[in-house]
């Protein structure tokens, strides 16, 4: 919530009501009871924009609003998929197309860890990545065709589909960590998640801590790994933190030998995720974006106020620190409310052209 949802309701309602753009591809999985997303989907089929919307009717609690607005999208011409049969569509993701000055069509994607609501925006941690860039797009396209039954494309370039190959392949990321861990250079995983308790991926992080390679988890809610046993998972780290917002991000970062690699997803490390729900992994290309999700991520590890640290016993230890205490969720605010002075700034520093009276004056 540091940074504004309405950056998305804008997308949305830009997309809406700009002549040019031609069709909107999106997911819901759980919408606001009074959505301003689903309104500008509303809005965009009544004026003849292609809009697809794929609403999952099984999101626990919210299946009275799915069911309502999808008979809204319905009868305003939209194309809806009532979900997949036998998954449930958790994935966060919409495409927008677009036909430029240029006579040229462009794609734009926007992919993310929570869901399209501005309520719970305004209190859940996520973060979601807006991008034009033609291989992520072109895979968000062929997701969706997947989604419509247009196609049985499992593997892609850019993206990982569950329950297609997300397990398998963060099993190969573990394995490659473990292939390039030496004693001089450690292997890293870094990963923050809600949840942890697949048996496969807990296996291969013991055999990577056993392998030497350093392991930090962030884990907000159930985790049945167990850190710190000698000649097992000496090397692994779980956190947690209860504070002002619900840690609700997806962000995994693997070493690589020094090719790091981030990763955004829809997905926790559990049974239901990889083998029954339809989610996505997104590897992050973008250098800036890279580096402020890294930066993201590791200021997890370095709360002492609100941190808590599981023990070799399965229970929550306070994170004890001679320094001055350290919240990430406050150091975050900070981070926000120092950006929008800044922004603020700049726009009252930008001088203001003259009116014709003024001139003459």
């Amino acid at each position: 919530p540091y940074d504004s949802f309405k950056t998305i309701e804008t997308l949305f309602e830009e997309a809406s009501r700009d002549p040019d753009v031609l069709a909107i591809k999106t997911t819901l999985y759980r919408v606001a009871s009074e959505s301003s997303i689903v309104r500008s989907l509303t809005r965009a089929a009544r004026s003849g924009k292609q809009v697809t919307a794929i609403v999952e009717l099984k999101a626990r609690f919210d299946e009275a609003h799915n069911i309502h607005w999808a008979s809204k999208l319905e009868q305003a011409g939209a194309i809806v998929v009532y979900g997949v049969m036998h998954y449930k569509i958790h994935a966060k993701t919409c495409l927008i197309i677009r036909k430029e000055r240029d006579n040229t069509i462009k794609r734009y994607a926007y992919i993310a860890t929570g869901n399209f609501n501005e309520i719970t925006a305004q209190s859940y941690v996520d973060i979601g990545l807006i991008t034009t860039h033609t291989g992520i797009c072109h895979d968000i396209a062929s997701f969706f065709n997947v989604l419509t039954g247009l196609s049985s494309k499992k593997v892609f370039a850019n993206l990982v589909i569950a329950p297609y190959m997300l397990r398998t392949r963060l099993l190969e990321l573990i394995e490659r960590e473990i292939a390039k861990s030496t004693m001089e250079q450690p292997g890293l995983i870094v990963a923050k998640l809600n949840a942890l308790h697949d048996e496969e991926i807990i296996q291969a992080l013991y055999r990577a801590s056993q392998q030497g390679v350093v392991i930090k988890l962030f884990v907000r809610s159930i985790c049945q790994l167990i850190p710190g046993i000698p000649g097992l998972s000496e090397t692994i780290e779980v956190r947690s933190l209860v504070g002002r917002f619900l840690e609700h991000s997806r962000i995994y970062y693997f070493k690589n030998g020094g090719n790091e690699e981030l990763y955004l997803s829809s997905a926790d490390w559990m049974e239901r995720n990889f083998d029954k729900r339809i989610e996505l992994m997104l590897l992050v290309q973008n250098l800036p974006s890279k580096e402020k999700l890294k930066s993201i991520l590791f200021s997890y590890f370095k709360d002492t106020k609100q941190g808590r640290i599981l023990g070799a016993d399965m229970e929550w230890h306070a994170v004890s620190s001679d320094e001055r205490q350290f919240s990430v969720q406050d150091y975050f605010i900070e981070q926000a409310t120092t950006q929008q002075v800044k922004q603020s700034m700049q726009t009252l520093l930008i001088p203001r052209k003259k009116n014709h009276a003024q001139k003459h004056n």
